[in-house]
């Protein structure tokens, strides 16, 4: 009973999560009339006094301290640097109409990781699973050749997602404490962004209240969707956060079309055809390979 009650609670958290990714360009909508690297610098900073908030009520900032040293440091650098270039670019494309690409990007992460797991951490690659990845790379090849457009947005947010979480992946430190140093060490650039805008007369903060509200909320917007995936996380089979991680693409790419009127090109619909593709097909090798495991003997 107890494992059936922390897999239902994870699956709560797990959908939680995708499904605010999902749901977030509605948020930086929101935004629009701010500039998107002030949106990323408020991003920065309202959620690092957050996490720290947290981890002082929780009382684990000593643990993050010591973690947060060495190779670990040097590690979470290189993280904080690509995170903030995944949320910059992320940002832009939505304030700029291109949130197709960026759903793309995300449908291409999930493949794009399962790459990275064979190339650096020498994991073994399934047939299945090596054909998915080729029909998703055919798909991108054709956006490519025929003159992709914007096709730099979904790979941009593809390899610097995929990077982030490979790091993550070998640094010794949870997905709180790793977040929290990371904004720690990107906050002075936020910060000098920040003061630059106001000492020219551009910043946006503190002129309407409205939108002074929404910046701050930018601290919630980001620290929770990573809570419940953590928490998320901690309770369900590798798997089955794998096929979660969908949700969030799929939301993003209907209000693309739905909501927003994004137009898309044929060769985007072939591009996104083969990525499902390799999706669907990577999902069905994940499900048949779990339960496998699952039978005794």
């Amino acid at each position: 009973m107890g494992d059936r009650s922390s897999t239902r609670a994870g699956l709560l958290f797990g959908i939680g999560a995708y499904t605010a990714w999902g749901l977030l360009p509605f948020y930086l909508h929101l935004l629009a009339a701010v500039p998107p690297l002030q949106v990323l610098a408020h991003r920065i900073l309202w959620s690092l006094l957050l996490l720290v908030a947290i981890l002082i009520v929780t009382g684990r900032w000593r643990a993050v301290l010591a973690a947060a040293r060495g190779r670990t440091l040097f590690a979470l650098a290189g993280s904080a640097a690509l995170i903030g270039v995944n949320w910059f670019v992320y940002i832009w494309s939505v304030d700029n109409a291109h949130l197709v690409e960026a759903s793309l990007g995300y449908f291409i992460n999930p493949l794009l990781n399962v790459l990275l797991g064979v190339l650096v951490l020498g994991e073994r690659l399934g047939r299945v699973q090596a054909l998915a990845v080729g029909i998703a790379a055919a798909g991108v090849l054709v956006l490519a050749i025929s003159g992709g457009g914007a096709l730099w947005i979904s790979l941009a947010l593809a390899l610097s997602f995929g990077f982030y979480g490979l790091i993550r992946k070998v640094v010794a430190i949870d997905a709180l404490g790793g977040l929290t140093v990371e904004t720690a060490l990107l906050a002075p650039l936020a910060a000098g962004v920040l003061l630059f805008a106001a000492g020219g007369g551009h910043g946006a903060f503190g002129h309407d209240p409205q939108l002074s509200w929404l910046l701050v909320l930018a601290g919630p917007v980001t620290a929770a969707p990573l809570l419940m995936f953590a928490a998320g996380a901690r309770r369900l089979r590798y798997t089955t956060m794998g096929l979660l991680q969908y949700i969030a693409p799929t939301l993003q790419f209907l209000e693309a079309l739905l909501v927003y009127g994004e137009p898309v090109r044929p060769a985007q619909l072939v591009t996104f055809a083969a990525v499902w593709t390799g999706c669907a097909l990577y999902a069905w090798s994940s499900i048949t390979a779990a339960r496998r495991a699952q039978v005794p003997g």
